[in-house]
């Protein structure tokens, strides 16, 4: 009888082991749709819902401005073609920092982790936190704006609020996406058919003679199409995941062949929908242009839209979240970051540390007053490692002709982003020169610094002080090294 119970407990282990995985490692749960929401979900932000006259203060006029929309569309489908080749044939997760380490070596690799970890995620994943914040205070301090404090406590509570559902399970993370993603669809389907209605009953006043009074300068054409380009930013995300993306091959070109037509899409419907009924100057004297929209045209259900422009907001930093962490975590899994933030949670199967960390940071930046203007002058560095990553692809096609190759865009498509990234970063520089240019050039050279002393020689006073950190985290946080299965 105790023999029996015994061998039944011993077979029944047996089955638990042979059911639990192997080797604790990111896990393929990201489908087409998911792929889908992550593109449209984070680059569909709170940029189209409140400053769409960024691009209109450049332009002075609708059809130019319509025109810029419709052309940074384009640019970055066609940085996304690259991307998908790249990601098709360098199939890890990371987007430029697996890219550049393949085509250049490690040195351009750790200076994209290193400004982007530090500066440009970070401080994105802040403001759009801020913004979402901003507009769920707003109804609570009628007329007058709210406290900075309660704005920046309720911003740090979101980046913990999505650091936590990110480090808990990536399908749970991928549901809050697709479900945000559906809300922010949800409203730029009510502006678009709203404005539509609007341009069928003759509200086309603001449409006539729309070139006249345009601006024609290549500076001023230039930071149009840097504005423009902005609120497009995410049409790379889906890089950043790409080793739990289920079939890679089919359902990362796909997703980006679907998403980044469908935000074009939307955002020059949305632009139309907001010309016909605010004229020029009234669309670039308006704080937040959905909202304005929204009062003229949806009242008394005009709350609707802050509603949603919140929605909208909360799903941008969640996928930032979820994408990022991913960098992060390669960075440190190439050891260009602590060793730690390349661990996996051994229940959950996510990045925890490198999300932690990554959210860390994000509130750290919360803390200072206003940082957009920082962001505004270190985005320039984002379009040189794009222009840097896609003139890799040029390169791989000579050095690199063994890599197989699922997705092979023409030649010149990636010739041709080379030159636009290369004409986006010098353009700002040359028409409004500025020191703070310069301070970005200093902060990424800086980080060579730290390559040499902590990556390339290795010192081992480092590593004494960071072994027994590692230790105690890994314990505290149950994580392990990816590829090793736990005991």
């Amino acid at each position: 009888m105790g023999e029996t119970h015994l061998r039944k407990r011993r077979e029944d282990e047996k089955s638990i082991q042979s059911e639990a995985p192997k080797t604790t490692n990111l896990q393929k749960q990201v489908g087409l749709i998911s792929g889908i929401c992550v593109i449209v979900g984070t680059t569909i932000g709170s940029g189209i819902f409140i400053s769409p006259k960024s691009v209109l203060s450049n332009t002075e006029a609708v059809g130019p401005c319509l025109i810029i929309w419709a052309a940074c569309g384009i640019v970055a489908t066609l940085g996304a073609l690259c991307f998908a080749e790249l990601g098709t044939m360098i199939t890890k997760s990371g987007s430029e920092y697996p890219y550049l380490m393949e085509a250049f070596g490690p040195i351009p690799a750790y200076l994209f982790s290193w400004s982007s970890l530090f500066v440009i995620k970070p401080t994105s994943f802040a403001i759009i936190c801020l913004s979402f914040s901003e507009y769920v205070c707003a109804p609570f301090y009628p007329g007058c704006e709210p406290p900075k404090a309660v704005v920046k406590c309720l911003a740090a509570a979101a980046i913990l609020l999505i650091t936590t559902v990110n480090s808990l399970s990536v399908r749970l993370g991928s549901y809050v996406q697709n479900i945000f993603t559906a809300a922010k669809l949800v409203i730029v389907v009510i502006i678009v058919v709203s404005g539509m209605v609007l341009l069928a009953q003759g509200n086309t006043k603001n449409f006539e003679n729309s070139f006249e009074g345009s601006k024609v300068s290549v500076g001023a054409i230039s930071l149009a199409f840097y504005n423009g380009l902005w609120a497009y930013d995410g049409w790379n995300q889906l890089n950043y995941i790409t080793e739990e993306l289920r079939n890679p091959y089919r359902n990362l070109p796909l997703s980006i062949v679907i998403g980044i037509p469908l935000v074009m899409v939307c955002y020059i419907l949305m632009n139309i929908s907001y010309f016909t009924v605010m004229t020029t100057t009234e669309l670039l004297q308006s704080q937040a242009v959905a909202v304005t929209f929204g009062d003229r045209v949806l009242y008394p259900a005009s709350w609707v839209v802050p509603l949603f422009v919140a929605f909208s907001t909360i799903g941008a930093a969640n996928g930032t979240c979820f994408t990022t962490g991913r960098l992060v975590y390669v960075a440190g899994r190439e050891g260009h970051m602590l060793k730690i933030l390349s661990y996996i949670s051994v229940r959950r199967l996510t990045p925890a540390p490198a999300i932690i960390f990554y959210g860390t940071i994000a509130i750290i930046y919360i803390i200072p007053g206003d940082i957009n203007s920082l962001v505004n002058y270190f985005s320039f560095t984002a379009w040189f490692f794009y222009g840097l990553t896609i003139f890799g692809l040029i390169v791989m096609r000579f050095t690199r002709k063994d890599l197989e190759r699922p997705i092979k865009v023409p030649i010149f498509i990636p010739i041709l982003m080379t030159l636009v990234s290369l004409f986006l970063v010098l353009a700002p520089i040359i028409s409004e020169p500025a020191m703070e240019y310069l301070y970005c050039v200093i902060f990424i050279l800086s980080g060579l610094v730290f390559y040499f002393l902590f990556v390339h020689y290795k010192f081992g006073w480092a590593q004494r002080i960071s072994k027994p950190i590692t230790m105690y985290l890994q314990m505290l946080m149950e994580v392990v090294p990816p590829e090793v299965a736990p005991e």
